[in-house]
């Protein structure tokens, strides 16, 4: 974030961060890497409803270039109305998906955003879990 103090709702954030990050956890315990990312999507899914979270599955966004529709994206979960979740299970993610992954974080004006990948062995490292901050 930008320097600024934590407000309420960076805390109410970064509750749903920390609610997330232990779901995908749960899900990794359990699946272990070399699924598909639509099976991590899944059971990431069953282990949000668990623990009461409301979200959207591939929630479309609407992109605009000076107030002109230019097109649409989607983001793989948006988790409370607040936090974009994208999920992937292969080796590498790339700069590119990251950058998309910003995008979406700013699109839909949030100080934050999550990057989840399954296919690393642990899902307890930076290749594994990213939070992504807007702006940067």
């Amino acid at each position: 974030m930008s320097g600024k103090p934590f407000t309420k709702t960076d805390e109410e954030i970064e509750k749903i961060v920390h609610i997330v990050i232990g779901a995908a956890i749960e899900v990794h315990k359990n699946l272990g890497p070399g699924l598909l990312e639509k099976h991590y999507e899944e059971a990431l899914c069953i282990e949000l409803d668990v623990r009461g979270l409301k979200y959207e599955r591939q929630k479309s966004v609407h992109l605009q270039y000076k107030d002109r529709p230019i097109g649409s994206g989607v983001i793989d979960l948006f988790v409370e109305g607040r936090l974009v979740v994208e999920l992937k299970a292969k080796a590498v993610v790339s700069e590119l998906e990251l950058a998309i992954a910003r995008s979406y974080v700013r699109i839909v004006k949030e100080p934050l955003g999550l990057m989840l990948n399954f296919h690393d062995p642990a899902m307890n490292d930076k290749n594994a879990i990213r939070r992504i901050i807007a702006g940067i």
